[in-house]
C-alpha cells in the first residue's frame, strides 16, 4: 500500500515542478502617496492628499462571474509616512439601504456580510502575510496568514484604527495601521498588496489580483505590488505593555481570595524583520473560555490557543504539510501554562521571530511556576527554522525541549519540505509535502517517530488530496498533540464542484468523496470511514442543503466507556449514518443551521441534532443560540446501554461601538449538571489601550432531582495599555 501510494505522488505530482519557471510573473502595481496634507481621520476619503495619489479604478469579479466587471466600482488608495499605512476604499453602492451589515466588535469573522479584506505581504516573499479587513459597521479583523494563505489565523490582534461612513450612494473606510504593527523586510520599497470586496446580498466577490476562484485573497503569491513605499522608522523600536490585574474569586465552602497582580511584555524590533519579546507574570484574564463539546470518540478533543503571547507569530510555528489537530501537531501551545484544564503560572517567558534573507525562524522559551503540589516548576522551549526555496516551497526543521509535567530528558525534533505552486498547469494550486519527527523522554522506549506525506490539489472545480502517516506506538512529544499512536493512516479526498450555468437558482454543487482506513502497526485495521455527498449545493441566495451517507467503522482492542456507565466492549463494529442539513443565508437577521445525523452506532441506533440559531434584532444586539443532543438506544444490542447528552449555548453580543463591547456566554451540558456564564466587557479607550472587566459564574446539580446550587464565581478586572518608545 505505501509503496503505491508513494509512486502516485512521485508520478502525477512532482512532474509539475520543472513547470516552476517558465511562469508570467507580471503582477498589477498600485503607488503609495506620500503627502498626508489635510489628512483627516474620519472614514470619507475626500481630503486633499488623496486627489493626486494612484488609485486602483475598479477590482474584478471573481464570484459568481470569473473575469466580469464588479455589479458595483470600488476605489482604492494609499499612502504611506515613515510610521504608518493609511488605506482610503470607496465602496459605491446604488442600493446602500440593502448592504449586509451586522457586527462591530473587534475580531468579527465577517463571513456573512458586506466587508473589504485586504493583505499586506511585507516581506515579499509570497509565503506568509498580514490580513485586514472592516465592514460597513465599522467592525475590524486581523489575522495572519498561514500556510501559504489556505487558512486564516484570526486569535491574532494587531494594533491598528479603521473608521467608516456611509453616503447616499457608497460606503467608505480609512484605515490606519501602524508599519510596528507588523515585521518587514528590510530596505523594501514594495510589498505585497492585495484587496478584496464582499457584497454579501448577491453573493459577489470582487478582487484587485488573483482574481480567480481557484485563489484566496490571502494566497499573497498572486497578490499585486504597492511599491514607492518610503523608508520606515521604528524610533527605538521598543514597545512596553504593563498590565495590571484584580482578581475576586469564591468557591463554594470557602473565603473568597482577593488578588492582584502587575504583569509586563515588552517588545524589542532589533531590525524591522526581527522582533524579541518578553513577557513577565503572565495573565490571560481576557481570553473567552473554551466552548463545551460533547465527544464520543475514544481521543481526545483539541482546543485551540486564545492568548496573544503564543499568537504572536504563530505562523512561523506551522509544521507539516497535512498536518492538523485532528492528525497530529508537534507543537501545542496549549500545552505551556495549561495542565488538566488548571492555569500553571507562567513567570517568565521570551520569544524571538523574524527573518533573515529567505530564512524564517522562531524560537520560544518558558519558565513555569509551580501549581499547588501537583507540578513542579519547569522550563519548556520550542525552536522553528522554515528555509524558502524556489518560488514557493518551504523546508524546515522544529524542535521542543522539555515536559509540562517535569519528566527528563524531554525532547523532540522533526523536518519537513513543502513543495507549492499556484500555476501547475498554468494557473491551479498544488501541494505536496514530506515530514519525519522523532522524540525522547525518560518514559519512553522504542518507536518513537512519526513521518508522512500529503499532496493537496486545493482548486474551485476540483480539489483532490491524499495523505499517508504513520505514527510509532511511542511517539508521544511533551509539547504536541497526538490523539493516535501506534498507526498507520490512509487518507483520500475527492470534492468535484461544478457551477452550473443552466440551473438559475443555484450558485455551486459539491460533490464530495472521502476515505480514510486506520490500521495498526501490524497493518490490522483499526477504523474506517467512507463520506459521500450525493446532493450538496449552494443557492444563489446564500442558502445551502447538504444529504450525505457516512459508512464507517471500529474495531476496539479494549472496551470503551461512551457515556459514564454504557460501555462498549471490545470488537469490530461496522454501522450507516446519514445526515441531513440546511443552512439559511447568514444575511439575514434572522439565520441558522440545523443538522441531523442518523443511522447506526456500535450495533445500536444514535441520533444526533445540532441547531445553531443567529437573530440581529437590533444592530447593535447579536443572540446567539446552540443546541446539541445525542441520542443513543440498544448499544451492541443492550437495552440498558441508552444515554442522552444535551449540550446548550448562547451568547449574547452588545455592541455599542467598534471599541466598546458587552459579550455574555451561557453554557449547560447534562453530563456535568453545570450552568457556566462567562461575561466580559471590553472597552478599547485607545488603539494601545484596553480595559477588562470579566465576570465568571458557575452552579450546578449534584443529582438530576436537585436544584441548581453555587458553585464559584469570579470577577476580573484587567488595564493594559502600550507605550511606544
Amino acid at each position: 500500500m505505501e509503496k503505491r501510494l508513494l509512486s502516485l505522488f512521485l508520478v502525477f505530482f512532482l512532474s509539475p515542478v520543472m513547470l516552476l519557471f517558465a511562469q508570467d510573473d507580471s503582477k498589477p502595481v498600485l503607488r503609495a502617496g506620500h503627502r498626508t496634507d489635510g489628512f483627516v481621520f474620519d472614514g470619507i476619503v475626500n481630503d486633499p492628499c488623496w486627489k493626486h495619489v494612484d488609485s486602483i479604478p475598479n477590482l474584478t469579479m471573481v464570484e459568481p462571474t470569473e473575469g466580469a466587471s464588479p455589479t458595483f466600482p470600488t476605489v482604492v488608495k494609499i499612502l504611506a509616512t515613515e510610521k504608518e499605512i493609511i488605506l482610503g476604499v470607496v465602496c459605491y453602492d446604488n442600493e446602500p439601504d440593502k448592504i449586509v451589515a451586522y457586527s462591530k466588535a473587534r475580531d468579527s469573522y465577517l463571513r456573512g456580510e458586506d466587508y473589504v479584506k485586504f493583505v499586506f505581504d511585507t516581506y515579499q516573499d509570497g509565503r506568509t502575510g498580514y490580513v485586514f479587513a472592516v465592514n460597513p459597521d465599522g467592525a475590524r479583523y486581523d489575522a495572519l496568514s498561514e500556510r501559504h494563505g489556505e487558512r486564516e489565523n484570526q486569535n491574532w490582534d494587531g494594533i491598528w484604527d479603521a473608521k467608516v461612513h456611509r453616503g447616499p450612494n457608497y460606503w467608505s473606510l480609512e484605515v490606519r495601521i501602524p508599519v510596528r504593527t507588523m515585521t518587514f523586510g528590510k530596505d523594501l520599497h514594495s510589498w505585497g498588496f492585495n484587496i478584496e470586496r464582499r457584497i454579501q446580498r448577491l453573493q459577489e466577490t470582487d478582487r484587485w489580483s488573483g482574481a480567480r476562484m481557484d485563489y484566496s485573497v490571502a494566497q499573497v503569491i498572486v497578490a499585486g505590488l504597492l511599491e514607492d513605499l518610503p523608508s520606515f522608522t521604528l524610533g527605538l523600536g521598543l514597545t512596553i505593555k504593563p498590565s495590571l490585574v484584580g482578581d475576586i474569586s469564591h468557591q463554594a465552602g470557602e473565603d473568597r481570595v482577593y488578588d492582584w497582580k502587575p504583569s509586563l511584555d515588552m517588545i524589542q524590533r532589533i531590525t524591522p524583520e526581527i522582533t524579541a519579546q518578553l513577557t513577565v507574570n503572565t495573565d490571560f484574564a481576557e481570553t473567552e473560555v473554551d466552548t463545551r463539546r460533547t465527544n464520543l470518540t475514544r481521543f481526545s478533543l483539541f482546543f485551540p490557543e486564545k492568548r496573544q503571547f503564543f499568537l504572536e507569530g504563530a505562523d512561523i510555528y506551522s509544521f507539516g504539510l497535512g498536518l492538523s489537530p485532528r492528525t497530529l501537531l508537534p507543537y501545542n501551545s496549549r500545552r505551556i501554562g495549561l495542565y488538566q484544564g488548571q492555569e500553571v503560572p507562567l513567570v517568565v517567558g521570551g520569544k524571538i521571530n523574524g527573518k533573515v534573507n529567505k530564512t524564517n525562524f522562531g524560537a520560544l522559551v518558558t519558565h513555569m511556576g509551580k501549581l499547588d503540589t501537583t507540578l513542579s516548576p519547569t522550563n519548556l522551549a520550542v525552536v522553528r527554522v522554515k528555509q524558502n526555496i524556489m518560488k514557493e516551497s518551504t523546508v524546515g526543521m522544529i524542535a521542543t525541549m522539555g515536559d509540562p509535567s517535569g519528566l527528563s530528558g524531554s525532547a523532540m525534533a522533526g523536518v519537513d519540505f513543502t513543495y507549492r505552486t499556484s500555476h501547475y498547469r498554468g494557473d491551479k494550486n498544488l501541494l505536496a509535502g514530506v515530514w519525519g519527527l522523532y522524540n525522547w523522554r525518560e518514559d519512553l522506549t522504542n518507536d518513537r517517530a512519526a513521518y508522512g506525506f500529503t499532496v493537496d490539489y486545493p482548486n474551485d472545480k476540483w480539489d483532490i488530496y491524499g495523505a499517508f502517516r504513520r505514527v510509532g506506538s511511542q511517539f508521544n512529544p511533551s509539547l504536541g498533540f497526538v490523539p493516535r499512536r501506534g498507526i498507520y493512516a490512509y487518507s483520500l479526498s475527492v470534492d468535484y464542484m461544478p457551477r452550473p450555468k443552466n440551473i438559475k437558482f443555484i450558485r455551486q454543487f459539491f460533490f464530495e468523496s472521502y476515505y480514510s482506513l486506520i490500521t495498526d502497526l501490524n497493518s490490522h485495521w483499526e477504523s474506517y470511514t467512507v463520506f459521500m455527498a450525493p446532493f450538496h449545493f449552494r443557492a444563489e441566495s446564500g442558502d445551502r442543503f447538504e444529504f450525505n451517507l457516512k459508512p464507517a467503522g471500529e474495531f476496539l482492542d479494549e472496551p470503551f466507556e461512551i457515556s459514564p456507565g454504557v460501555v462498549i466492549p471490545p470488537g469490530g463494529y461496522h454501522w450507516l449514518r446519514s445526515r441531513v442539513e440546511l443552512e439559511t443565508a447568514t444575511k439575514r437577521p434572522v439565520n441558522g443551521q440545523i443538522t441531523y445525523w442518523y443511522g447506526g452506532f456500535y450495533e445500536g441506533w444514535l441520533d444526533q441534532i445540532e441547531l445553531q440559531l443567529s437573530l440581529r434584532p437590533f444592530s447593535w444586539m447579536v443572540i446567539e443560540l446552540n443546541y446539541e443532543r445525542n441520542i443513543a438506544k440498544n448499544l451492541v444490542n443492550d437495552p440498558d446501554n441508552d444515554f442522552d447528552q444535551s449540550l446548550f449555548g448562547g451568547r449574547l453580543q452588545l455592541n455599542f461601538s467598534s471599541d466598546l463591547q458587552l459579550t455574555s456566554f451561557i453554557q449547560y451540558d447534562n453530563m456535568s449538571r453545570s450552568i457556566g456564564t462567562n461575561t466580559r466587557f471590553r472597552w478599547t479607550f485607545t488603539p494601545k489601550g484596553d480595559l477588562f472587566i470579566v465576570y465568571n459564574h458557575n452552579v450546578a446539580q449534584q443529582n438530576i432531582e436537585d436544584r441548581f446550587g453555587f458553585q464559584s464565581n469570579q470577577i476580573i478586572a484587567k488595564l493594559t495599555y502600550s507605550f511606544w518608545l
